[in-house]
């Protein structure tokens, strides 16, 4: 049986410079999870599908179960625990919880880091944007209505104004 080969890995994750010992083709999804213990990266497909572990790798929403160790040398990597800096996750999460939008818990962070994404750049979304925003996630509980109802509501409250 081949040795399997480490190597040292440095980049930053919500902001704290971190080293991660791995093979260099280890899933970032993976280091993030089991080397790291962020736990709120969650699995769904592991084939890039579904966004439940979708991040952010310097500023641009990726599947992170699709991304290899390697390729993330000197980046700059946000979980859905980072986001906790910003006050518009509180907004969003808040909104999830009072438009039912969170249930079993597997697609919620992707869809709490695509909406961040979305409100970013863009918190005077419509509708159809944000159903555009969170396209590439999926969702086995709520039907997605619920979801694109608190992204509303958040972008709502977010510009100031109530729903």
């Amino acid at each position: 049986m081949a040795e399997t080969t480490h190597a040292p890995v440095s980049f930053a994750v919500n902001g704290t410079l971190v080293t991660a010992h791995a093979h260099p083709m280890s899933r970032l999804l993976d280091v993030l999870r089991e080397d790291l213990r962020l736990v709120g990266t969650k699995e769904g497909c592991g084939e890039g599908e579904c966004g439940a572990c979708s991040v952010f790798i310097d500023g641009v929403l990726v599947n992170s179960c699709l991304v290899p160790l390697c390729q993330v040398e000197g980046t700059c990597i946000e979980t859905i625990e980072g986001l906790a800096a910003d006050p518009r996750l509180r907004v969003l999460q808040d909104a999830f919880v009072r438009e039912g939008g969170a249930q079993c818990g597997i697609c919620t962070p992707g869809m709490l880091m695509a909406a961040a994404a979305l409100v970013r750049v863009n918190d005077d979304a419509d509708e159809a944007e944000i159903r555009i925003a969170l396209a590439g996630n999926l969702c086995r509980c709520t039907g997605y209505v619920r979801i694109v109802d608190a992204v509303v509501a958040a972008c709502a409250e977010l510009r100031g104004g109530a729903r």
